[in-house]
């Protein structure tokens, strides 16, 4: 056999191996002498075995001429993968190419670039052996495979590692006195220092570079094998994919994964089926959208998702076509479908709150991953095994969105202070464990106030202007239809028009925003259809009422919206000015804070070692000072706000001082997030609900002022600590220097506080 020239892509193919065998059994056949013979029936035995190397090995394999990187030998594997017909190879002249411009040509740079490494690599082993004497072997940097993405006829691209074989090659430098590693000493170089760069990816890269490829003469052989790995890269990426923190319920992640497994699969779509008490829920993908669907958990019966599950292994539904399929088989998948590969999954223990419609032998299943194929017989036993190792993956990246959705159900809105706790109660109950209470003992209350004085007199103002305006629009009417046609019914309407209007002139009621409206809807706009017979006059009337109601309250609405907007932009500035101060408060210690706003805003803070291990007496402190500045800050915009928008709405401000701790629990039963637990700290709780109102025992006037702040305490204890806050805010300046004192009158239940109050100073 003639060498291949070196210039040649050449292939052999199976017509020359057959014109060879048929020239080798002429000559065994005419050879006379023995040995002869036996040497040719040799050469025809492994010239079959070459040829079936060359045709069956699923081995990438080229023999390629170094320096120029022209392929020498190709076998058949080799050039499917890249899409070429051996045949047409035959003819070099016409279609030959070598290696670098048809791997270029179908590979990204990075990836031919990551090639070009690959031999460099096998470069700088053969020149720190052969011209340094460096046994280098034991880092083994002729192992790393060089990983490339070839593009693919199918949907997915094919993955490709590749290894270069230099055994047989050869080095010699044409200029030998030029040496690009003079400078580093490698010869001088102890073994921990090159251990130290050849082990170290970055300056390894380095010494790659810094080879001078024009001064080298290479001679021999050099071995290009490559391997198809795309199914476990894509098993690789799909189980990187499935770990992340994001849940694969999620609609973005879902859309990945299902790209992933049609991908490993060659499939359609993929639906996952989660078990969930008395129902199951089914997850698809639909034009990129994520659709659920619950069923009752008896209609798995007699299903092949049953089946899948109960063996709890990696199932083949062949042809649905071959089997009659159930009503929710129908619902769940397109009518196409032909094939399945189902994949269930289940926990390590059993899960509890299981429906009772569900075998024993499904106590521990999570649920159940499906993979669709509108072909027959589309799945495989090589689908089975690639499935198979995809169930750890699967198993937890269900188990985690589950968990998700328990946190998702039991967490809303939850304080950062106090999540983490919630979140740890989320997980023990997302696997199984029965319920714990959350608690939060011997915390310290800070409780404050900022009020809008007189806003339920100013909104009954508004009420009572905006019901006179409707009352008076509608005896406009009823006035307006009598000149138009007498009618004894409208007359006595007006009249009870005008005694509405004179009672609602002497006082507004509690009742009178219901009743009123109530009675204009009931005896005067049921009779607009009426009063329109009886004149332009009425016609004119009634438009003008309605035109004055048309809007989502349905009545007249001036005077109760611009104190509702009113009510607003204070509430939102106070709210504003409080949680720019709170996040400074959570600086010095993380603490629970709730805030609502009705007629102003109030706080309620706990703060202690249970919530924040770091918590100390001068954290409890320092926040207790801070707490009193932004109610200082609150008490300035407040001012700020009276000026600015010109209203009679004043705001007084409070704070509720007590050194005791209390415990909170959170009641699941309640909309609350935390109670209080135990008689002792119920005290608080009523003192905090009825505080705001209270009276100064002595003067009968109210505690809290407008333009001041009041502290409410109990002990002597909390009055000196308090004291000294306030000569420290006077030092600051946000306070004035006089301090008025005064004993609370007898709440109901609560008898014994005493309060201090001190005028806030506006903003210089």
């Amino acid at each position: 056999m003639s060498r291949l020239p070196h210039s040649r892509f050449k292939v052999v193919d199976r017509p020359e191996y057959r014109s060879i065998q048929s020239d080798l059994q002429t000559l065994a056949a005419q050879c006379s002498d023995r040995a002869t013979a036996e040497t040719l029936q040799l050469w025809m035995e492994q010239l079959s075995w070459v040829q079936a190397f060359h045709e069956s090995s699923q081995m990438l394999v080229a023999a390629i001429e170094p320096g120029s990187l022209k392929v020498q030998y190709a076998n058949h594997a080799f050039c499917r993968l890249l899409g070429i017909e051996a045949g047409n190879l035959m003819h070099p002249t016409e279609q030959g190419e070598d290696l670098k411009t048809l791997l270029s040509r179908l590979l990204s740079e990075a990836n031919f670039l990551a090639l070009q490494q690959l031999y460099r690599r096998h470069l700088l082993h053969l020149i720190l052996r052969q011209f340094y004497s460096l046994n280098v072997s034991r880092f083994r940097l002729l192992e790393v495979p060089a990983m490339v993405t070839l593009p693919s006829s199918l949907a997915a691209p094919r993955y490709i590692k590749f290894w270069l074989r230099s055994d047989q090659l050869n080095l010699r430098r044409i200029n030998s006195e030029l040496d690009e590693f003079a400078d580093l000493k490698l010869m001088q170089r102890s073994v921990q220092d090159l251990e130290a760069r050849l082990t170290d990816p970055e300056q390894l890269k380095q010494l790659e570079q810094q080879i001078c490829l024009n001064n080298y003469q290479i001679q021999g052989q050099l071995l290009l094998e490559g391997l198809d790995v795309t199914a476990w890269e894509l098993i690789r990426q799909t189980t990187q994919l499935l770990i992340d923190r994001n849940s694969i319920l999620r609609p973005q992640k879902f859309c990945q994964v299902n790209q992933q497994l049609q991908s490993l699969f060659r499939a359609q779509n993929s639906f996952i089926l989660t078990i969930e008490g008395d129902q199951f829920r089914v997850f698809t993908l639909s034009s990129s959208c994520l659709e659920t669907h619950t069923y009752p958990i008896t209609t798995l019966q007699a299903t092949c998702l049953m089946s899948s599950l109960q063996t709890n292994q990696v199932t083949i539904v062949s042809d649905l076509e071959a089997s009659q399929r159930t009503e929710l088989e129908h619902q769940l998948w397109p009518q196409e479908t032909r094939s399945l590969l189902l994949i269930p999954l289940s926990c390590p223990v059993p899960i509890t709150g299981t429906s009772d419609s569900l075998p024993s032998d499904l106590t521990q299943t999570l649920g159940l991953v499906g993979v669709l194929s509108d072909c027959p017989h589309h799945f495989d036993g090589l689908d089975c095994s690639h499935a198979e190792q995809l169930i750890p993956a699967l198993t937890r990246a269900l188990t985690s969105a589950q968990q998700q959705l328990v946190q998702q159900r039991f967490i809303t809105n939850i304080h950062p202070a106090v999540e983490w706790r919630f979140l740890q109660e989320a997980e023990r109950r997302s696997l199984g464990l029965p319920a714990e209470p959350i608690v939060f003992d011997r915390v310290y209350p800070l409780y404050g106030i900022s009020d809008i004085r007189g806003s339920s007199e100013a909104r009954n103002r508004a009420i009572q202007a905006d019901l006179l305006q409707q009352l008076r629009l509608g005896l406009a009417v009823v006035e307006a239809a009598c000149q138009g046609k007498k009618s004894a019914l409208a007359e006595q309407i007006r009249l009870d028009l005008l005694e509405r209007i004179r009672r609602l002139q002497e006082k507004i009621t509690v009742e009178a925003e219901v009743t009123e409206t109530r009675y204009l809807k009931n005896h005067l706009e049921v009779y607009f259809d009426y009063f329109a017979q009886c004149g332009e006059q009425a016609v004119a009337t009634i438009a003008a009422y309605q035109h004055a109601c048309d809007n989502e309250q349905q009545c007249f609405y001036q005077a109760r919206a611009d104190y509702d907007r009113t009510i607003g932009q204070i509430n939102a500035r106070l709210k504003e000015t409080w949680e720019d101060w709170q996040r400074r408060m959570q600086e010095i210690t993380p603490h629970y804070c709730d805030v609502e706003a009705t007629d102003g805003i109030d706080h309620m803070i706990y703060a202690g070692q249970s919530i924040d291990l770091n918590f100390s007496k001068f954290r409890l402190r320092s926040l207790r000072y801070e707490q009193l500045r932004a109610m200082c800050a609150c008490a300035r915009t407040a001012l700020q706000l009276q000026q600015e928008y010109d209203t009679t709405l004043q705001v007084t401000h409070l704070v509720l001082v007590q050194d005791c701790t209390v415990d909170i629990f959170h009641d699941e039963t309640t909309e609350k997030l935390f109670d209080v637990r135990g008689t002792r700290d119920t005290r608080y709780e009523i003192v905090k609900k009825r505080i705001d109102k209270a009276r100064d025992e002595k003067t009968q006037a109210r505690i809290t002022q407008p333009e001041m702040l009041t502290l409410v305490y109990s002990t002597y204890e909390e009055l000196e600590e308090y004291r000294q806050y306030l000569h420290y805010l006077m030092r600051e300046g946000l306070v004035d220097s006089e301090i008025e004192q005064g004993t609370v009158e007898a709440l109901q239940g609560v008898t014994g506080l005493k309060f201090m109050r001190v005028r806030v100073l506006p903003d210089s």
